[in-house]
């Protein structure tokens, strides 16, 4: 059914038109189911170049188990405002979290920012982390301190004095200028091994254009993060629609 879960069979399909280089809306298509189920499946599974039927069907199963315990454990785990879909948030924040996994965020931080990301508020405390991904205080600990590291995310006290872990609307552009930060490291060091292989031989060019290619990549990721970044902090009563016309103007 195409509402229903994904078969095992329907899985080994998906896996043989990935590989054959299909566009998820034909393999969705050829199994009478929403692009979107498609998308989310392999970005769920490993992405394109690493899904597997056999892997992605025990992993379904894995999370199906871990979902059932945790709704036998606290009924109230995951509430939802705003009339959402609980499991369609679930299964969202598990496709979000791929996504930054995939992106070079180690896994368990890139579930906390995932986690903190999708709240209205953009904030948790820690036992909140730990009830809602099911881990260890020190596992939450741990990522917190790599995410304030990068400048994703910042403690603050409440009312209560209760520390809280809260993500600023600037948390993706922190991310870009820390992309490149690191990529301007990456052309002095390619320009410090020119000195080293000594100009004009095959390895310096080599190291030549890579820096002068990291560095305009650099460069331009900088200048449009500062040219973007007023769009992070867009409210929902005033954002821009797809036709471009402020939702407040609007008949």
């Amino acid at each position: 059914m195409p509402g229903g879960r994904l078969t095992q069979q329907e899985r080994q399909q998906i896996a043989l038109g990935v590989a054959d280089g299909l566009a998820y809306a034909e393999i969705a298509r050829g199994l009478d189911r929403p692009t979107s189920t498609i998308t989310r499946e392999v970005m769920r599974n490993g992405g394109p170049t690493a899904y597997r039927a056999d892997l992605a069907h025990r992993a379904t199963e894995q999370r199906a188990r871990r979902h059932r315990q945790a709704a036998t454990r606290d009924p109230k785990a995951y509430p939802q405002a705003h009339g959402r879909d609980a499991e369609a948030v679930r299964a969202y924040e598990e496709t979000f979290t791929t996504v930054l996994i995939q992106s070079g965020t180690p896994k368990m931080m890139a579930r906390v920012l995932a986690c903190l990301t999708l709240t209205d508020t953009g904030s948790l405390t820690a036992s909140e982390l730990v009830q809602h991904l099911q881990v260890s205080p020190a596992s939450v600990s741990k990522a917190i301190a790599y995410l304030e590291s990068q400048g994703l995310v910042r403690r603050e006290r409440d009312a209560r004095r209760r520390e809280r872990y809260v993500v600023d609307d600037d948390v993706w552009y922190e991310s870009m200028m820390a992309s490149a930060r690191a990529t301007a490291h990456l052309v002095a060091t390619a320009r410090q091994g020119v000195g080293v292989l000594g100009p004009h031989t095959p390895a310096a060019t080599r190291l030549e254009n890579i820096a002068r290619f990291a560095d305009f990549v650099s460069e331009s990721i900088a200048r449009a993060a500062e040219q973007a970044r007023d769009l992070l902090h867009a409210k929902p009563e005033t954002a821009p629609d797809r036709a471009g016309t402020p939702r407040s103007d609007r008949a």
